[in-house]
């Protein structure tokens, strides 16, 4: 699914480009600009907002303004667009001049083929913010593009509501899109301040909106979760539902750390690993404080697989397991007394669950369901509630003892005490139209059952 569509370039009927951006820095913050049109003796200066000075200063030459633009501009850069007054679609865009002389030179050049310039300061996209659309009540966005992004596959979908809350979780910052409530905005969010008036929020574009009848697909991998992690973006998904999720800070390779969740009562940490997407058990979980700069060093050097790490409270745990809801509908609760580390890796076999734990994790499944559908998800109960470690979205493809349907010429027998790394191994090297018979005590929401129905290969339980 492709992002909110894109709105016409009359967002004020029979107004220029540069007009429009003038009426928009009246009520936003805008990238901080300068735009020319084209005169008998040279460009001739239209509009202008800057930090620090007035709207619309004028200016004694293109010189001038562009001098007081490159030394406002945090990237030491701008950019150029083009376009006729006839014909609002742009013409020629040159990204990220570097020199007075070269910006100078481009809009003396374009003035003098009839056509206007706005010339802005560069906003460098992949500095760890976003860039996205808000339209009635729903917020896509992605890092490292510009808002126009969202046209392609790959971004993060959520209510505008969560989307206010997560971006004051990830970045302390009171991201206010209220008025995309009846309107559509393009917006891009910066960790360090930009635009005219020196804030975290420039606006694009904005666009009056009657009724827009889609609501947000909530579902992740996606380029934001990529970003911070798998099972960091998940656990966000669940404080935001409500759900209790152990107080977490998050110590990110491109985001500044942040913390959420609730406290757990203990003063235990766990530090957990938070690939770019989910990995089953590849990667460190332990009690206590690892040095997480080590951690990434030596299981990550080349910074393409971890995208974060987890300091997390411990939960103190009386039962600990998973969840999933099968392909046929069932929805299957397993686990084992205590911390849960030997049932998820495959080594400890599931043990029956007391019902009143069965009754509260399906609560959980129940309040995370309405807001998501089906889910997938890791859990601790303390005795007194049910805690969320780590949450997916979408059925398994499960059923019955087939971990993985499907018809194979022939099987294979893998004994789960081999471990992990030995079945990623035995997947690897798997001949074609080879089916994987998994011997052992193994539950069917183990890190064993992940990793076959991630690399789906037939697989079934003896």
């Amino acid at each position: 699914m492709t992002g909110i569509p894109a709105s016409g370039e009359d967002v004020i009927p029979g107004f220029r480009k540069d007009q429009k951006l003038d009426r928009l820095a009246e009520r936003f913050n805008v990238a901080q600009f300068i735009s020319f049109g084209p005169g008998v003796d040279g460009p001739v200066q239209q509009y202008a907002r800057l930090s620090d000075i007035p709207p619309n200063p004028t200016f004694t030459s293109v010189d001038e303004g562009m001098e007081a633009l490159f030394a406002r501009s945090a990237e030491g850069t701008v950019n150029i667009r083009s376009f006729s007054e006839a014909d609002s679609q742009s013409r020629e865009f040159i990204y990220a001049l570097s020199t007075l002389d070269d910006a100078v030179s481009a809009i003396r050049r374009i003035s003098s083929e009839g056509a206007y310039t706005i010339a802005n300061e560069t906003i460098d996209v992949s500095d760890g913010g976003v860039s996205g659309v808000a339209m009635d009540g729903l917020v896509e966005f992605r890092p490292d593009a510009t808002p126009r992004g969202v046209e392609a596959p790959g971004f993060a979908s959520l209510p505008l509501d969560w989307a206010t809350s997560l971006f004051k979780t990830v970045y302390g910052i009171d991201a206010s899109l209220e008025a995309a409530r009846h309107a559509r905005v393009e917006f891009s969010l910066h960790p360090v301040r930009r635009g005219w008036r020196q804030s975290h929020l420039i606006f694009w574009e904005y666009g009056e909106v009657d009724h827009f009848d889609r609501s947000a697909d909530v579902a992740w991998p996606n380029d934001f979760s990529r970003m911070i992690g798998d099972k960091a973006y998940g656990l966000l998904i669940a404080d935001l539902i409500g759900v209790p999720v152990p107080k977490t800070t998050v110590i990110g390779r491109r985001v500044a750390p942040f913390s959420f969740g609730r406290d757990t009562g203990s003063a235990e940490q766990w530090i957990r690993t938070s690939p770019i997407v989910q990995v089953p058990g590849k990667f460190t979980t332990a009690k206590g404080w690892l040095d997480p700069f080590k951690l990434v060093q030596d299981e990550d050097s080349d910074g393409t697989a971890l995208a974060s790490i987890l300091s997390q409270r411990s939960v103190t745990a009386v039962y600990s397991g998973a969840a999933i809801e099968g392909a046929d509908g069932e929805f299957i609760v397993e686990g084992a007394a205590g911390s849960g580390e030997g049932f998820m890796l495959g080594t400890t076999a599931p043990q029956v669950m007391p019902e009143d734990v069965i009754t509260k994790v399906s609560q959980v499944r129940q309040q995370l369901n309405a807001q998501l559908g089906s889910v997938r998800f890791e859990w601790v109960f303390d005795g007194a509630q049910v805690w969320i470690v780590q949450l997916h979205t979408g059925a398994s493809q499960s059923a019955g003892r087939a971990i993985v349907p499907g018809d194979a010429e022939q099987w294979v027998t893998f004994n789960v005490y081999q471990g992990l790394e030995a079945l990623r191994d035995l997947i690897r090297t798997l001949p074609a139209n080879t089916g994987i018979q998994l011997d052992g005590a193994v539950g069917r929401t183990s890190h064993i059952a992940d990793v076959v129905r991630k690399a789906h290969v037939p697989t079934r339980l003896l």
